[in-house]
Protein backbone atom coordinates (compact mmCIF):
# COMPACT_ATOMS: atom_id res chain seq x y z
CA UNK A 1 0.00 0.00 0.00
CA UNK A 2 2.60 2.70 1.07
CA UNK A 3 4.50 1.73 -2.17
CA UNK A 4 1.67 2.90 -4.16
CA UNK A 5 0.61 6.04 -2.09
CA UNK A 6 5.02 6.58 -2.91
CA UNK A 7 5.03 6.11 -6.08
CA UNK A 8 2.14 8.84 -6.65
CA UNK A 9 3.50 11.08 -4.31
CA UNK A 10 6.69 11.21 -6.12
CA UNK A 11 5.33 11.11 -9.07
CA UNK A 12 2.62 14.64 -8.94
CA UNK A 13 5.42 16.07 -6.24
CA UNK A 14 7.95 16.17 -9.29
CA UNK A 15 5.65 17.30 -12.00
CA UNK A 16 3.25 19.23 -10.99
CA UNK A 17 4.07 20.27 -7.14
CA UNK A 18 1.51 18.42 -5.55
CA UNK A 19 0.79 18.42 -2.16
CA UNK A 20 -0.07 14.56 -1.07
CA UNK A 21 -0.92 13.99 2.99
CA UNK A 22 -1.89 10.24 3.89
CA UNK A 23 -4.78 10.21 6.25
CA UNK A 24 -4.72 7.14 7.91
CA UNK A 25 -4.45 3.33 6.63
CA UNK A 26 -5.82 -0.11 8.19
CA UNK A 27 -2.37 -1.56 9.65
CA UNK A 28 -3.50 -4.81 10.82
CA UNK A 29 -5.06 -7.25 8.96
CA UNK A 30 -7.52 -9.79 9.16
CA UNK A 31 -7.22 -13.10 7.72
CA UNK A 32 -10.78 -12.51 6.17
CA UNK A 33 -9.23 -9.05 4.91
CA UNK A 34 -10.57 -7.53 1.41
CA UNK A 35 -8.11 -8.92 -0.87
CA UNK A 36 -8.15 -10.62 -4.55
CA UNK A 37 -5.33 -13.44 -5.18
CA UNK A 38 -4.43 -13.22 -8.75
CA UNK A 39 -2.19 -15.51 -9.01
CA UNK A 40 -5.05 -17.79 -9.63
CA UNK A 41 -5.91 -18.84 -12.90
CA UNK A 42 -9.72 -17.19 -12.74
CA UNK A 43 -11.79 -15.29 -9.73
CA UNK A 44 -14.81 -13.13 -9.20
CA UNK A 45 -14.35 -9.53 -9.90
CA UNK A 46 -15.00 -7.79 -6.16
CA UNK A 47 -18.04 -5.92 -6.04
CA UNK A 48 -17.30 -2.38 -5.85
CA UNK A 49 -18.93 0.90 -5.24
CA UNK A 50 -17.15 4.11 -6.44
CA UNK A 51 -19.10 7.01 -5.16
CA UNK A 52 -19.18 10.44 -6.84
CA UNK A 53 -16.55 12.68 -5.02
CA UNK A 54 -18.63 15.43 -2.75
CA UNK A 55 -18.26 18.62 -3.77
CA UNK A 56 -18.12 21.31 -1.42
CA UNK A 57 -19.05 24.05 -3.44
CA UNK A 58 -21.07 23.83 -6.73
CA UNK A 59 -18.35 24.06 -9.21
CA UNK A 60 -16.81 21.32 -7.89
CA UNK A 61 -19.56 18.78 -7.97
CA UNK A 62 -19.47 17.81 -11.58
CA UNK A 63 -15.73 17.28 -11.39
CA UNK A 64 -16.30 14.84 -8.44
CA UNK A 65 -18.68 12.98 -10.76
CA UNK A 66 -15.78 12.74 -13.37
CA UNK A 67 -13.19 11.64 -10.69
CA UNK A 68 -15.52 9.09 -10.01
CA UNK A 69 -15.86 8.17 -13.35
CA UNK A 70 -12.39 7.47 -14.03
CA UNK A 71 -11.90 5.44 -10.96
CA UNK A 72 -14.40 3.07 -11.85
CA UNK A 73 -13.68 2.52 -15.20
CA UNK A 74 -9.88 1.83 -14.68
CA UNK A 75 -10.99 -0.80 -12.05
CA UNK A 76 -13.35 -2.12 -14.26
CA UNK A 77 -10.77 -2.38 -17.24
CA UNK A 78 -8.87 -4.62 -15.27
CA UNK A 79 -11.14 -7.36 -14.90
CA UNK A 80 -10.39 -7.60 -11.19
CA UNK A 81 -13.41 -5.46 -9.82
CA UNK A 82 -17.28 -5.44 -10.55
CA UNK A 83 -18.12 -1.51 -10.24
CA UNK A 84 -21.75 -0.85 -9.15
CA UNK A 85 -23.76 1.00 -11.58
CA UNK A 86 -24.23 4.38 -9.63
CA UNK A 87 -27.88 4.79 -10.55
CA UNK A 88 -28.45 1.58 -7.78
CA UNK A 89 -26.53 4.11 -4.94
CA UNK A 90 -28.92 5.09 -2.20
CA UNK A 91 -29.09 8.05 0.12
CA UNK A 92 -27.02 11.65 -0.98
CA UNK A 93 -23.25 12.01 -1.28
CA UNK A 94 -21.70 12.93 1.45
CA UNK A 95 -18.29 14.21 2.37
CA UNK A 96 -14.95 11.83 2.51
CA UNK A 97 -15.11 12.22 6.74
CA UNK A 98 -18.61 11.15 7.40
CA UNK A 99 -18.80 6.99 7.82
CA UNK A 100 -20.50 5.24 5.39
CA UNK A 101 -24.24 3.47 6.18
CA UNK A 102 -22.71 0.20 5.69
CA UNK A 103 -25.90 -1.51 5.39
CA UNK A 104 -27.13 0.68 2.28
CA UNK A 105 -23.59 -1.08 0.84
CA UNK A 106 -24.00 -4.72 2.50
CA UNK A 107 -27.69 -4.35 0.57
CA UNK A 108 -25.73 -3.63 -3.08
CA UNK A 109 -23.52 -6.25 -2.33
CA UNK A 110 -20.89 -4.13 -2.76
CA UNK A 111 -17.48 -5.42 -0.74
CA UNK A 112 -15.61 -2.30 -1.35
CA UNK A 113 -16.88 1.07 -1.18
CA UNK A 114 -14.99 4.32 -2.48
CA UNK A 115 -15.74 7.90 -1.13
CA UNK A 116 -13.97 11.05 -1.77
CA UNK A 117 -14.28 14.79 -1.29
CA UNK A 118 -13.23 17.58 -3.31
CA UNK A 119 -12.28 21.26 -1.38
CA UNK A 120 -11.36 24.05 -2.74
CA UNK A 121 -8.39 25.39 -1.38
CA UNK A 122 -7.66 29.54 -0.82
CA UNK A 123 -4.51 29.24 -3.45
CA UNK A 124 -6.62 28.10 -6.14
CA UNK A 125 -5.81 24.50 -5.64
CA UNK A 126 -8.32 21.72 -5.21
CA UNK A 127 -7.67 19.28 -2.74
CA UNK A 128 -9.27 15.64 -3.40
CA UNK A 129 -9.71 13.44 -0.14
CA UNK A 130 -10.61 9.66 -0.65
CA UNK A 131 -10.66 6.39 1.40
CA UNK A 132 -11.21 3.09 0.83
CA UNK A 133 -13.53 1.03 2.71
CA UNK A 134 -14.08 -2.68 3.44
CA UNK A 135 -17.55 -3.37 3.67
CA UNK A 136 -17.98 -6.67 5.54
CA UNK A 137 -15.20 -5.11 8.05
CA UNK A 138 -16.61 -1.72 8.37
CA UNK A 139 -12.84 -0.72 8.51
CA UNK A 140 -11.29 1.96 5.84
CA UNK A 141 -8.38 0.28 4.04
CA UNK A 142 -6.68 3.39 2.50
CA UNK A 143 -7.00 7.45 2.96
CA UNK A 144 -5.02 9.74 1.41
CA UNK A 145 -5.24 13.38 -0.15
CA UNK A 146 -3.91 15.41 -2.93
CA UNK A 147 -3.57 19.05 -3.69
CA UNK A 148 -2.99 20.34 -6.91
CA UNK A 149 -4.61 22.39 -10.23
CA UNK A 150 -7.91 21.42 -11.19
CA UNK A 151 -6.19 20.71 -15.02
CA UNK A 152 -4.58 17.83 -13.38
CA UNK A 153 -7.67 16.05 -11.78
CA UNK A 154 -7.53 12.72 -14.41
CA UNK A 155 -4.12 12.00 -13.25
CA UNK A 156 -4.92 12.01 -9.37
CA UNK A 157 -7.79 9.71 -10.34
CA UNK A 158 -5.53 7.31 -11.93
CA UNK A 159 -3.26 7.54 -8.88
CA UNK A 160 -6.11 7.00 -6.76
CA UNK A 161 -6.39 3.64 -8.67
CA UNK A 162 -3.45 2.70 -8.30
CA UNK A 163 -3.74 2.60 -4.42
CA UNK A 164 -6.79 1.18 -4.53
CA UNK A 165 -6.07 -1.79 -6.83
CA UNK A 166 -2.84 -2.42 -4.57
CA UNK A 167 -4.14 -2.33 -1.44
CA UNK A 168 -6.21 -5.25 -3.38
CA UNK A 169 -4.40 -7.31 -5.39
CA UNK A 170 -0.87 -6.59 -3.38
CA UNK A 171 0.68 -5.74 -6.68
CA UNK A 172 1.51 -2.44 -8.42
CA UNK A 173 -1.42 -0.66 -10.18
CA UNK A 174 -0.64 0.69 -14.28
CA UNK A 175 -3.30 3.56 -14.46
CA UNK A 176 -0.76 6.70 -14.04
CA UNK A 177 0.37 5.69 -17.44
CA UNK A 178 1.03 6.27 -21.29
CA UNK A 179 0.54 4.49 -24.66
CA UNK A 180 2.36 5.76 -27.28
CA UNK A 181 1.31 4.42 -30.81
CA UNK A 182 1.83 5.17 -34.82
CA UNK A 183 -1.88 6.52 -35.74
CA UNK A 184 -2.98 4.97 -39.57
CA UNK A 185 -4.91 6.63 -42.20
CA UNK A 186 -4.86 6.19 -45.70
CA UNK A 187 -4.75 3.86 -48.51
CA UNK A 188 -2.87 0.38 -47.77
CA UNK A 189 -0.50 1.41 -50.21
CA UNK A 190 0.24 4.94 -49.34
CA UNK A 191 -0.46 4.99 -45.12
CA UNK A 192 0.07 8.10 -43.41
CA UNK A 193 1.59 7.55 -40.09
CA UNK A 194 2.25 9.71 -37.58
CA UNK A 195 3.65 9.23 -33.87
CA UNK A 196 0.92 9.43 -31.00
CA UNK A 197 0.22 9.60 -27.19
CA UNK A 198 -2.19 9.62 -24.88
CA UNK A 199 -3.14 8.08 -21.11
CA UNK A 200 -3.72 4.62 -21.22
CA UNK A 201 -7.26 5.16 -21.26
CA UNK A 202 -7.17 6.98 -24.57
CA UNK A 203 -7.92 10.34 -22.58
CA UNK A 204 -5.34 13.08 -23.35
CA UNK A 205 -4.76 12.40 -26.51
CA UNK A 206 -2.02 13.92 -29.16
CA UNK A 207 0.13 13.47 -32.03
CA UNK A 208 3.72 14.30 -32.21
CA UNK A 209 4.06 14.27 -35.54
CA UNK A 210 2.53 15.50 -38.62
CA UNK A 211 2.43 12.84 -40.91
CA UNK A 212 4.73 14.18 -43.85
CA UNK A 213 7.32 11.85 -43.12
CA UNK A 214 6.88 7.50 -42.05
CA UNK A 215 7.78 7.15 -38.53
CA UNK A 216 8.39 3.94 -37.00
CA UNK A 217 8.72 1.95 -33.95
CA UNK A 218 8.54 3.87 -31.03
CA UNK A 219 9.92 3.00 -27.37
CA UNK A 220 9.38 5.08 -24.20
CA UNK A 221 12.85 5.65 -22.18
CA UNK A 222 12.58 4.46 -18.16
CA UNK A 223 11.26 8.19 -17.22
CA UNK A 224 8.75 7.96 -19.87
CA UNK A 225 9.30 11.48 -20.44
CA UNK A 226 11.40 10.86 -23.89
CA UNK A 227 11.27 8.35 -26.89
CA UNK A 228 13.38 6.85 -29.46
CA UNK A 229 11.85 5.90 -33.10
CA UNK A 230 12.87 5.72 -36.60
CA UNK A 231 12.02 8.66 -38.93
CA UNK A 232 12.30 8.86 -42.62
CA UNK A 233 13.15 12.80 -42.71
CA UNK A 234 15.51 13.23 -44.74
CA UNK A 235 15.90 11.65 -48.44
CA UNK A 236 13.70 8.93 -47.27
CA UNK A 237 16.38 7.16 -45.31
CA UNK A 238 15.73 5.93 -41.84
CA UNK A 239 17.57 7.61 -38.92
CA UNK A 240 16.62 7.05 -34.98
CA UNK A 241 15.50 9.76 -33.22
CA UNK A 242 15.04 11.03 -29.51
CA UNK A 243 12.00 13.52 -28.86
CA UNK A 244 11.19 14.59 -25.33
CA UNK A 245 7.34 14.43 -24.86
CA UNK A 246 7.22 17.55 -22.16
CA UNK A 247 8.96 19.70 -24.25
CA UNK A 248 9.12 18.78 -27.61
CA UNK A 249 12.07 19.25 -28.67
CA UNK A 250 13.80 16.20 -30.91
CA UNK A 251 17.44 15.49 -31.64
CA UNK A 252 18.98 12.73 -34.21
CA UNK A 253 20.36 9.72 -32.46
CA UNK A 254 22.32 8.36 -35.11
CA UNK A 255 23.00 8.60 -38.87
CA UNK A 256 23.69 4.86 -39.38
CA UNK A 257 25.00 3.06 -42.89
CA UNK A 258 22.32 0.05 -43.85
CA UNK A 259 18.83 0.25 -42.07
CA UNK A 260 18.35 0.44 -39.15
CA UNK A 261 15.99 -1.12 -36.91
CA UNK A 262 13.47 -1.34 -33.83
CA UNK A 263 15.85 0.77 -31.60
CA UNK A 264 14.66 0.59 -27.75
CA UNK A 265 16.13 1.77 -24.12
CA UNK A 266 18.15 -0.35 -21.90
CA UNK A 267 16.67 0.15 -18.37
CA UNK A 268 18.89 2.50 -16.82
CA UNK A 269 18.51 5.04 -19.62
CA UNK A 270 22.10 5.11 -20.61
CA UNK A 271 21.94 3.53 -24.15
CA UNK A 272 19.69 2.29 -26.93
CA UNK A 273 19.84 -1.80 -28.61
CA UNK A 274 19.00 -2.11 -31.99
CA UNK A 275 19.43 -3.46 -35.15
CA UNK A 276 21.66 -2.75 -37.90
CA UNK A 277 22.37 -4.57 -41.64
CA UNK A 278 25.69 -3.87 -43.02
CA UNK A 279 27.34 -6.17 -45.40
CA UNK A 280 24.58 -8.45 -46.35
CA UNK A 281 23.82 -9.92 -42.19
CA UNK A 282 21.52 -7.56 -39.72
CA UNK A 283 23.48 -7.21 -36.02
CA UNK A 284 22.36 -6.23 -33.08
CA UNK A 285 24.25 -3.27 -31.15
CA UNK A 286 24.47 -0.90 -28.69
CA UNK A 287 24.78 2.34 -28.61
CA UNK A 288 26.28 5.00 -25.62
CA UNK A 289 24.18 8.05 -25.51
CA UNK A 290 26.71 9.77 -23.97
CA UNK A 291 29.59 8.81 -26.05
CA UNK A 292 27.61 7.99 -28.75
CA UNK A 293 30.49 4.73 -29.17
CA UNK A 294 28.71 1.50 -30.55
CA UNK A 295 29.09 -2.22 -29.59
CA UNK A 296 28.22 -4.82 -31.50
CA UNK A 297 26.24 -7.76 -29.98
CA UNK A 298 25.95 -10.79 -32.28
CA UNK A 299 28.62 -11.24 -35.17
CA UNK A 300 26.54 -12.92 -37.96
CA UNK A 301 28.06 -12.69 -41.44
CA UNK A 302 24.71 -14.03 -43.20
CA UNK A 303 22.15 -14.20 -41.01
CA UNK A 304 19.12 -11.78 -39.57
CA UNK A 305 19.05 -10.48 -35.84
CA UNK A 306 16.26 -8.77 -34.69
CA UNK A 307 14.31 -7.32 -32.18
CA UNK A 308 16.31 -7.41 -29.05
CA UNK A 309 14.72 -6.01 -25.68
CA UNK A 310 16.71 -6.00 -22.44
CA UNK A 311 15.78 -7.74 -19.19
CA UNK A 312 14.78 -5.45 -16.51
CA UNK A 313 17.88 -5.76 -14.68
CA UNK A 314 19.61 -5.20 -18.43
CA UNK A 315 21.94 -8.50 -17.43
CA UNK A 316 20.31 -10.33 -20.72
CA UNK A 317 18.64 -9.85 -23.52
CA UNK A 318 16.09 -11.74 -25.73
CA UNK A 319 15.77 -11.63 -29.67
CA UNK A 320 14.82 -13.22 -33.10
CA UNK A 321 17.67 -14.87 -35.21
CA UNK A 322 16.91 -17.23 -38.51
CA UNK A 323 20.25 -18.96 -38.13
CA UNK A 324 18.55 -22.16 -37.89
CA UNK A 325 16.03 -21.15 -41.20
CA UNK A 326 13.18 -19.76 -39.16
CA UNK A 327 12.54 -17.28 -37.02
CA UNK A 328 12.95 -18.36 -33.79
CA UNK A 329 13.62 -17.06 -29.82
CA UNK A 330 16.97 -16.49 -28.18
CA UNK A 331 18.59 -14.99 -24.94
CA UNK A 332 22.25 -14.17 -24.66
CA UNK A 333 24.12 -11.78 -22.41
CA UNK A 334 24.53 -8.25 -22.36
CA UNK A 335 27.82 -8.22 -23.96
CA UNK A 336 26.62 -10.77 -26.27
CA UNK A 337 28.25 -14.06 -24.77
CA UNK A 338 26.12 -17.42 -23.27
CA UNK A 339 23.50 -17.43 -26.32
CA UNK A 340 21.01 -20.06 -26.39
CA UNK A 341 17.46 -20.69 -28.60
CA UNK A 342 14.51 -20.69 -26.08
CA UNK A 343 11.86 -21.13 -28.59
CA UNK A 344 11.30 -25.09 -28.91
CA UNK A 345 7.33 -24.83 -30.02
CA UNK A 346 6.20 -25.39 -33.75
CA UNK A 347 5.99 -22.01 -35.98
CA UNK A 348 7.87 -19.17 -36.06
CA UNK A 349 8.34 -16.29 -33.64
CA UNK A 350 8.75 -12.67 -33.70
CA UNK A 351 8.69 -9.29 -31.64
CA UNK A 352 9.86 -10.34 -27.60
CA UNK A 353 9.55 -8.21 -25.06
CA UNK A 354 10.73 -9.26 -21.16
CA UNK A 355 8.15 -8.43 -18.71
CA UNK A 356 8.69 -5.62 -16.44
CA UNK A 357 8.87 -8.40 -13.68
CA UNK A 358 11.14 -10.45 -15.27
CA UNK A 359 9.56 -14.04 -15.19
CA UNK A 360 7.87 -13.85 -18.67
CA UNK A 361 8.85 -13.43 -22.26
CA UNK A 362 5.49 -12.31 -24.28
CA UNK A 363 5.82 -12.44 -28.44
CA UNK A 364 3.96 -12.90 -31.64
CA UNK A 365 3.41 -16.16 -32.83
CA UNK A 366 2.64 -17.62 -36.61
CA UNK A 367 1.79 -20.83 -36.93
CA UNK A 368 -0.48 -22.84 -39.37
CA UNK A 369 -4.13 -22.69 -38.48
CA UNK A 370 -5.14 -25.97 -36.26
CA UNK A 371 -8.23 -27.53 -37.53
CA UNK A 372 -11.81 -25.53 -36.55
CA UNK A 373 -9.78 -22.25 -36.69
CA UNK A 374 -8.45 -19.95 -39.33
CA UNK A 375 -6.08 -17.61 -36.73
CA UNK A 376 -2.11 -17.96 -37.79
CA UNK A 377 -1.03 -15.19 -35.28
CA UNK A 378 -0.59 -15.27 -31.72
CA UNK A 379 0.10 -13.30 -28.84
CA UNK A 380 1.90 -15.53 -26.31
CA UNK A 381 4.40 -15.68 -22.89
CA UNK A 382 6.87 -18.22 -22.46
CA UNK A 383 9.71 -18.27 -19.12
CA UNK A 384 12.90 -16.85 -19.84
CA UNK A 385 13.92 -20.34 -20.24
CA UNK A 386 11.37 -21.43 -22.99
CA UNK A 387 9.74 -23.64 -20.70
CA UNK A 388 5.94 -22.70 -20.06
CA UNK A 389 4.88 -21.36 -23.23
CA UNK A 390 0.83 -20.28 -23.33
CA UNK A 391 -1.30 -18.59 -26.13
CA UNK A 392 -2.84 -15.92 -25.14
CA UNK A 393 -4.93 -14.73 -27.97
CA UNK A 394 -4.75 -15.84 -31.64
CA UNK A 395 -6.57 -14.00 -34.66
CA UNK A 396 -6.19 -12.97 -38.32
CA UNK A 397 -3.30 -10.62 -37.91
CA UNK A 398 -2.07 -9.90 -34.12
CA UNK A 399 1.70 -8.64 -33.18
CA UNK A 400 3.68 -6.34 -31.63
CA UNK A 401 2.79 -6.98 -27.41
CA UNK A 402 4.13 -4.76 -24.74
CA UNK A 403 4.10 -4.96 -21.41
CA UNK A 404 1.64 -2.79 -18.70
CA UNK A 405 4.08 -1.35 -15.97
CA UNK A 406 3.41 -4.52 -13.41
CA UNK A 407 3.84 -7.18 -16.13
CA UNK A 408 -0.14 -8.03 -15.63
CA UNK A 409 -1.57 -6.81 -18.78
CA UNK A 410 -0.77 -6.93 -22.24
CA UNK A 411 -1.15 -4.52 -25.37
CA UNK A 412 -0.99 -5.09 -28.73
CA UNK A 413 -1.84 -4.40 -32.35
CA UNK A 414 -4.49 -6.24 -34.33
CA UNK A 415 -5.43 -6.49 -38.06
CA UNK A 416 -9.53 -7.22 -37.96
CA UNK A 417 -10.51 -8.33 -41.39
CA UNK A 418 -14.33 -7.79 -42.44
CA UNK A 419 -14.95 -10.30 -44.56
CA UNK A 420 -18.13 -9.61 -46.33
CA UNK A 421 -16.88 -5.99 -47.46
CA UNK A 422 -12.95 -7.09 -47.20
CA UNK A 423 -12.21 -4.26 -45.40
CA UNK A 424 -9.31 -4.23 -42.91
CA UNK A 425 -9.14 -1.67 -39.65
CA UNK A 426 -5.76 -1.82 -37.34
CA UNK A 427 -7.17 -1.54 -33.65
CA UNK A 428 -5.14 -1.67 -30.55
CA UNK A 429 -6.53 -4.47 -27.54
CA UNK A 430 -4.90 -5.65 -24.25
CA UNK A 431 -5.14 -9.28 -22.40
CA UNK A 432 -4.34 -10.01 -19.34
CA UNK A 433 -2.39 -12.96 -18.65
CA UNK A 434 -4.96 -15.50 -17.65
CA UNK A 435 -6.58 -14.80 -21.15
CA UNK A 436 -9.58 -13.92 -20.28
CA UNK A 437 -9.90 -10.25 -19.44
CA UNK A 438 -10.18 -8.81 -23.23
CA UNK A 439 -10.32 -5.08 -24.07
CA UNK A 440 -10.08 -2.64 -27.01
CA UNK A 441 -8.47 0.38 -26.34
CA UNK A 442 -10.08 3.24 -28.31
CA UNK A 443 -8.15 5.46 -30.92
CA UNK A 444 -9.20 8.37 -33.08
CA UNK A 445 -7.41 6.65 -36.28
CA UNK A 446 -6.50 3.00 -36.63
CA UNK A 447 -3.41 2.01 -34.37
CA UNK A 448 -0.51 0.13 -34.81
CA UNK A 449 3.04 -1.25 -32.80
CA UNK A 450 1.90 0.23 -29.44
CA UNK A 451 4.77 0.65 -26.58
CA UNK A 452 3.55 0.95 -22.53
CA UNK A 453 5.29 3.34 -21.08
CA UNK A 454 6.45 2.83 -16.93
CA UNK A 455 4.61 4.12 -14.06
CA UNK A 456 5.06 8.17 -14.27
CA UNK A 457 7.08 10.41 -13.05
Amino acid sequence: MMRAWNQGATALCLLLGLAVTCLGSATSLAREDLRIDITQGRFDPIPIAVRPFYGTQPDTETLGTHVADVISANLHRSGLFDPIDPAAFIGPVTGVQVRPRFGNWAALKAEALVKGSITPEPDGRLKFEYRLWDVARRADLVASSFTTPERNWRRVAHLISDQIYERVTGETGYFDTRIVYIAETGPRDRRVKRLAVMDQDGANHRYLTDGKHLVLTPRFSPTAQELVYLGYYQRNRPRVYLFNIVTGQQAVLGDFPGMTLAPRFAPDGTSVIMSMAKDGATNIYTLDLATRVQRRLTGSVSDINVSPTYSPDGEQVVFVSDRTGTKQLYVMRDDGSNMVRISREKGQYDTPVWSPRGDLIAFTKTRPPVPGSTDRYYIGVMRPDGRGERLLVGGYLVEGPTWSPNGRVLLYAEEQLERATGTIRRVLRSVDLTGQNHRVVPTPLEASDPAWSGLLQ
